[in-house]
């Protein structure tokens, strides 16, 4: 037996199996024959590498495993392999596979019909509306379910036709595939099907997956039925709409309005927390959502009981009770008085009033780490200068995470007894009270300080000593500065270190330089690599041709210090140094490099870093898309895009959020380009749905020419910027001679609601050229009036 790479097991007899397809797929065509037949393989495992293989290789490949799915149909699985085959082909399979779509046998059918779905066939979707109708059920529900692979609204009346069809077998998976396509026809034949018992739930699902506001009013019509399953499934539609509008529209305040118009608010909620009984995680999330959507504080004292709930349960009642506003706040402070850790933890973030104060300085002294810092986050957060007095307490507690927290806090809230309170804390027996102590005094800067770092500096605690060094370059007195230059000369290499390192945040004064191009030559590794760190930040010019010098260092982190330092020099010597430094087999130096010449700004630059994109090293390639998004070139762009495509999902992210923020029309081009190679992904949606200067214009310019997929998910990229000009753009679509694009804006402009919109629809209903143009307005006119 052997092991693949894959973590397969083969026997012997597979091994040499496998070892002729290998022999076979080199041959190329001839060999096709061969690898068809090996289709009915009997192992599994060997017959995965023959469809690898048939798919790798393209063209040949397709019209022989079109002809054996045809023709030779007495092996399950050589059939299965041959459909998988042809479904990941990188050849134009298409249309080989359309000319299965005409033939006489309803398996073919329904094969051609998968195979045609997973390939996400946009050229099959006339044939496939046309399956739907078929008179053998299988056919007909692989096609449906093809539609729904393939989504978008093309495929939303042949869907409408299937679900008032009256069959119970297709009409199913029609149900999800039409509430998917988010198109504003989907909602009334879907709502219809809430009158059938048969259909009740799957429509209200499909119905709360399109997003479109018209639908609360039907579901919430499910209410007046009897039963908790009924209130738990129209919650689940319901929170799903919710979300589904704000992924597309960016707000769920339409569907809020829509819900609270539709219904009497009080009866509701209590119908709504009578269906909390019984109710498993999910509901209990929906029901959440929805009580927060109707806005009622009578839903306050049941959200509070779900506190205690399961964590996922306890998040969501936290997050109404926050989305309920004041209105809470009395309620919040009960519950955080009472609570234990846990609840604390999630009431906390909830605290938006000074009133609060008592109560979460109570938590201050609860057992859970987790909740002190928290309480610490809230205080800074109320902004209430009393508080400090309580916080200082907190440095000596044994949890790091909470000393920080108390420290920021009592940074961020400042008061006229913090310097007193610090000066005592800094004298304290504790090392641990005395290091935050003087963090603090050396962000505030006191005068009053300096005696109490110049004496920490010989405190018996190394740390002590560390943070006293670290805060001398904040305190504005000339000793301060003398002692730095003094312990940069001394014999302690530890000190050294932290006063090379400290100097590099004074300022550029002669002796201050003069100390560090001294340090330079240190015995010690560290010494040296601060020295570099300090006058690179200091940005001394002259000190380049001895800091290149430090790329010869036999520490390597004292090179990658150098060219860091160089990195925020301009100088020729400096940019000669890191040309050199990038071409360093010393990945790290290499990365450091191509960072500095990124920050040079000088285009002719670029090859060196287009040499870095082309690194086999993931974690160079990260390097040098960062360094060149920010260079004036016409080469980065094209860079940039390619940088998106990579294999390594961290290079592509990055390259992808670099994108996301670069402005004009050009980048928007672009980033629409990898959006409608990659619909699947949420990356360059969110990047286009960013207000930035050139992105309106740029995406209306690719609705000019997008199909009814990609106009749709524009369309909601412009309204997710809540923007003004994002909504007179959408009116602007409405002219537009592309009738997928009028389309998408007026669904669009329906969920945003505004008259300017209601007005333009309404003569968009009545006088665009094209039919299907025309219903789609009258519709979303219709439901709006409704």
């Amino acid at each position: 037996m052997s092991t693949s790479p894959g973590g397969f097991t083969f026997s012997e007899a597979e091994k040499q199996r496998i070892e002729a397809i290998h022999e076979l797929e080199a041959v190329g065509a001839p060999g096709v024959p061969a690898l068809v037949e090996m289709l009915a393989d009997p192992s599994w495992t060997v017959r995965r590498r023959v469809v690898a293989s048939l798919a790798a290789m393209g063209d040949v490949a397709v019209e022989p495993i079109c002809l054996a799915l045809r023709e030779r149909r007495d092996n399950e699985a050589r059939t299965a392999a041959a459909v998988d085959a042809l479904s990941a082909s990188t050849g134009s399979a298409d249309l080989a596979v359309l000319g299965l779509a005409d033939a006489d046998s309803p398996a073919v059918l329904a094969d051609a019909a998968q195979i045609l779905g997973r390939r996400k066939s946009t050229a099959a979707l006339r044939r496939l509306s046309e399956l739907t109708s078929h008179p053998d059920d299988n056919v007909a529900v692989a096609a449906i379910e093809a539609l729904g692979r393939i989504g978008g609204r093309r495929v939303v009346e042949s869907l409408v036709r299937v679900v008032t069809g009256g069959n119970f077998f297709r009409t199913f998976p029609a149900i999800d595939v039409l509430g998917r396509s988010g198109d504003p026809r989907a909602v009334e034949p879907l709502a219809d099907l809430l009158l059938d018992m048969r259909y009740m739930l799957e429509a209200a699902r499909a119905l709360g997956r399109t997003g479109n506001r018209a639908a609360v009013t039907p579901l919430v019509r499910l209410l007046a039925r009897p039963g908790d399953a009924i209130v738990r499934a129209v919650a689940l539609a319901l929170a799903e709409l919710r979300e589904r509008h704000a992924e597309l529209y960016g707000v769920v305040a339409p569907i809020d309005e829509t819900l609270r118009r539709s219904v009497p608010v009080a009866a509701t909620v209590r119908r709504f927390v009578q269906g909390l009984r019984g109710a498993g995680q999910a509901e209990q999330i929906a029901i959440c959502a929805v009580l927060s959507a109707l806005g009622s504080d009578a839903a306050i004292p049941d959200l509070r009981a779900l506190l205690d709930g399961p964590s996922a349960v306890a998040a969501a009642a936290a997050a109404a009770l926050l989305e309920l506003g004041q209105s809470s706040d009395a309620r919040v402070l009960d519950a955080l008085r009472d609570g234990d850790g846990p609840r604390r933890l999630l009431l906390l973030p909830l605290v938006t009033s000074s009133a609060a104060l008592e109560e979460v300085v109570r938590c201050l002294g609860d057992e859970a780490p987790e909740v002190r810092a928290a309480a610490c986050d809230t205080l800074a957060r109320l902004g209430d200068p009393s508080a400090v007095r309580v916080l200082f307490p907190l440095l000596a507690d044994p949890n790091g995470r909470v000393v920080h927290a108390a420290s920021s806090a009592i940074q961020s809230l400042g008061s006229a007894d913090t310097e007193a309170l610090a000066l005592e804390a800094a004298r304290n027996e504790h090392p641990g009270i005395r290091r935050a102590a003087l963090r603090i005094l050396g962000y505030f800067g006191y005068d009053a300080a300096l005696p109490v770092f110049l004496d920490a500096l010989g405190d018996a605690d190394a740390r002590v000593r560390e943070v006293a060094i670290a805060g001398l370059p904040y305190l504005d007195a000339p000793s301060a500065l003398d002692a730095l230059v003094a312990l940069a000369s001394g014999t302690d290499a530890r000190a050294r270190a932290a006063a090379v390192r400290a100097l590099g945040q004074s300022t550029a004064a002669p002796r201050v330089v003069a100390c560090l191009v001294d340090a330079l030559g240190d015995a010690d590794a560290w010494v040296r690599y601060f020295a570099c760190k300090s006058l690179g930040r200091l940005g001394d010019e002259a000190s380049a041709p001895r800091i290149a010098a430090r790329l010869d260092d036999e520490a390597g982190h004292v090179r990658v210090g150098a060219v860091e330092a160089l990195a925020h020099l301009r100088g020729e010597v400096a940019v000669a140094a890191l040309q050199k430094a990038a071409e360093e087999r010393d990945p790290d130096v290499q990365r450091a490099a191509l960072i500095g010449l990124g920050l040079t700004g000088r285009p002719e630059l670029i090859p060196h870093l287009l040499a870095g994109l082309a690194s086999p090293d993931a974690a160079t390639r990260i390097v040098a898309v960062s360094a060149i998004a920010g260079l004036p070139s016409p080469e980065v762009l094209p860079a940039l895009v390619r940088a998106a495509g990579d294999n390594d999902e961290s290079v592509a992210a990055t390259a992808m959020g670099i994108l996301a923020q670069r402005p004009g029309v050009e980048a928007t081009r672009a980033l629409v380009g990898l959006h409608a190679a990659n619909p699947g992904t949420t990356r360059a949606f969110t990047a286009l749905s960013a207000p930035l200067p050139g992105r309106i214009e740029g995406l209306l310019e690719a609705l000019a020419t997008a199909d009814d997929e990609l106009s749709a998910q524009l369309a909601s990229a412009l309204a997710r910027m809540r923007r003004e000009s994002a909504n007179e753009a959408l009116l602007a679509a409405l002219g537009l001679p592309n009738p997928a694009a009028r389309k998408a804006a007026a669904t669009t402009l329906a969920a945003l609601g505004t008259r300017q919109a209601h007005v333009a629809l309404e003569q968009a209903a009545r006088v665009d050229p094209d039919p299907e143009v025309r219903r789609v307005c009258s519709l979303v006119v219709a439901q709006w009036a409704a």
